[in-house]
């Protein structure tokens, strides 16, 4: 506004809502939310799947949930929320760079939340087993903290009974999503399926580890067929992997919740160490799976398998620490 005098001055008013403006701007920007980076089923720092998990934000709004999930730019961000079940000890939101919040238990984005509950002195452990329960959704999942001489060992996660859903029969069109020839493809060794342990993504077995390395998905089209069969996300795996005492090499892609590649994915191991049971490709008890490798950030993923049962365990390293001011 000017004077009289033809000078530029603010008015009293125009002082007043610059004066409110600021003080809302530095009301804001004085919030601080502690944050930390998880490798999970790493071998050693800087591999595995990297997780971002938030301490706290229980009374954030879903959309800035979704925008810090989105600055953090990892496969997935998890909220450590206090539970609102009797039944559990605490609830995890996680969601996805896009914003879709992901559900089911022992993924990278659950196992890597309670390793950092655990290595910040946040739960009562004791040696040996110590239990716990998740809240995930409405859902409440139970889990097992290991701890040797005050050393965490590993956590291992209950997942559900694996439940097999559609077979995919149009392996061309498959090879043409995922870049490869049809005859890549092993489905004559076990079937293009659908199997969920909580989270349900598509199986697809790969000739050889070679090939494996060789796929660039079409991200519409691999989300096409996805859609259409009920697939979350796309799990290829051959049975030749490079880890000593492993079962099978795989990589992950999920174009429906906006994840290019991820480097391990405990609810995609799940399924696949039952899918190969269930088909004779490998005996009940441990099945320890590769991933991540072709990311140049190697993966074991443990899976156990009995009868109904299907847990996952691993173990994670907290690499760094800060907090997000909001």
């Amino acid at each position: 506004m000017f004077c009289n005098a033809g000078h530029w001055q603010p008015c009293k008013h125009s002082a007043e809502r610059l004066k409110r403006a600021r003080g809302s701007a530095e009301e804001t920007m004085s919030r601080t939310i502690p944050f930390h980076f998880v490798d999970v089923f790493a071998v050693e720092p800087l591999t595995g799947n990297s997780l971002a998990v938030v301490d706290g934000g229980g009374e954030l709004a879903l959309e800035l949930m979704q925008n810090i999930a989105r600055e953090f730019n990892q496969s997935e961000t998890t909220f450590v929320l206090p539970a609102t079940r009797e039944d559990a000890d605490w609830k995890l939101r996680s969601f996805t760079p896009k914003g879709v919040e992901v559900f089911g238990a022992g993924g990278h984005n659950t196992l890597g939340a309670w390793w950092w509950l655990a290595a910040a002195g946040r739960l009562d452990l004791g040696n040996g087993p110590t239990w716990f329960h998740q809240q995930i959704g409405d859902l409440v999942y139970p889990l097992a903290i290991w701890q040797s001489q005050g050393k965490l060992e590993k956590i291992i996660m209950q997942q559900e009974a694996p439940v097999a859903g559609r077979q995919l029969s149009n392996l061309g069109a498959l090879a043409t999503a995922l870049g490869l020839n049809a005859e890549e493809i092993a489905a004559e060794v076990v079937p293009c399926q659908v199997v969920s342990t909580g989270a349900a993504h598509l199986l697809v077995p790969i000739r050889d580890r070679e090939a494996v390395d060789r796929i660039s998905p079409d991200a519409k089209q691999l989300f096409d067929l996805l859609n259409q069969i009920g697939g979350e996300g796309c799990y290829v795996f051959s049975l030749d992997p490079r880890q000593p005492e492993t079962r099978a090499y795989a990589r992950f892609f999920n174009p429906t919740a906006g994840i290019s590649e991820d480097p391990a994915t405990g609810t995609a191991a799940g399924p696949l160490a039952a899918h190969l049971v269930a088909h004779g490709l490998a005996q009940p008890g441990e099945i320890k799976i590769e991933q991540g490798t072709a990311l140049g950030r190697t993966s074991i993923i443990e899976v156990d398998v009995d009868a109904d049962s299907v847990s996952v365990s691993g173990r994670g390293i907290v690499v760094a620490s800060g907090a997000f001011s909001i």
